[in-house]
């Protein structure tokens, strides 16, 4: 079941449904083109996951695109061509809008997010997919990054996106050939998590969006919050930081700690590798 859609954030652009798992759905939703990023979906990207970043119905958003495509990139006619010979502020306001929700919004959000690719996925949607905290795809979605053949560098940061995540033997490969590949070798370089076939995908990814949803979203806000900053960290700074997101999750959840460390240490029921945490 999903929510009454004129209770949703969106627009032209963006769509987006709330089901009874409690999973956000935020659909690229410009199917014709492939669900490019224009400025306006840029803009309503931000707006959408602002008010899902407040909204108690959700616990888990999950980024997918309508139609066949997850994201075919940057709409190339409407960043460049619809802004050449425009003051240099507007064309860096263009910029800046989309790194704004792509990187920076969704880096830090303090909800777990899921990228589910269904299809396409070239060029600047390297950005928004490394940016998720977990990414889903289906083992024939096709990536690319196509940028050298048509005469330019990858765009905005999909370079760092790439040497966030994948080795630099792959990312060098198809950064420099422009070769694309499936979803089966994405996961083979650590671009997803999983690969599954497409008529699976919205299924598995629902029993992710799941398990993420049962635990304390305080605990796991720290946790992944922990190693995004961290990893950036001297040990010495981040042993001060991940103590304090610790102290920070119990203060906020003592019931999930009391919770998790009876069934741990008292009930034995959560044994680790041997059986599953029964509440």
């Amino acid at each position: 079941m999903t929510t009454d859609l004129t209770e949703l954030p969106g627009g032209d652009t963006v769509r987006v449904e709330i089901d009874d798992d409690a999973i956000g759905w935020v659909y690229f939703n410009r199917p014709e083109k492939r669900n490019a990023m224009n400025p306006a979906l840029n803009v309503e990207m931000f707006e959408v996951l602002d008010a899902l970043e407040g909204d108690d119905r959700v616990q888990v958003v999950v980024l997918t695109g309508a139609g066949s495509a997850w994201s075919a990139g940057m709409d190339l006619k409407e960043y460049f061509r619809e802004t050449d010979g425009k003051p240099r502020w507007v064309q860096n306001r263009v910029r800046r809008q989309g790194t704004d929700w792509q990187h920076h919004k969704l880096i830090s959000y303090p909800k777990p997010t899921i990228a589910m690719v269904n299809g396409w996925c070239f060029g600047g949607a390297f950005v928004p997919l490394v940016s998720c905290d977990l990414a889903i795809a289906a083992e024939d979605a096709q990536f690319g990054l196509s940028e050298v053949n048509w005469g330019v560098t990858p765009g905005n940061l999909v370079t760092r996106a790439l040497a966030e995540v994948i080795p630099t033997r792959d990312a060098m490969y198809h950064i420099m050939t422009g070769k694309p590949f499936d979803g089966r070798r994405a996961e083979q370089m650590r671009l997803v998590n999983e690969a599954v076939p497409a008529d699976r995908l919205r299924e598995r990814t629902v029993e992710l969006a799941r398990e993420l949803s049962s635990l304390s979203q305080w605990v796991v806000r720290g946790a992944k919050m922990g190693f995004r900053h961290s990893r950036l960290m001297s040990w010495e700074a981040a042993e001060d930081f991940l103590y304090a997101k610790h102290d920070q999750a119990i203060l906020y959840d003592e019931q999930a700690r009391a919770k998790g460390m009876q069934g741990f240490l008292d009930d034995k029921t959560y044994r680790p590798g041997l059986s599953t945490y029964e509440s």
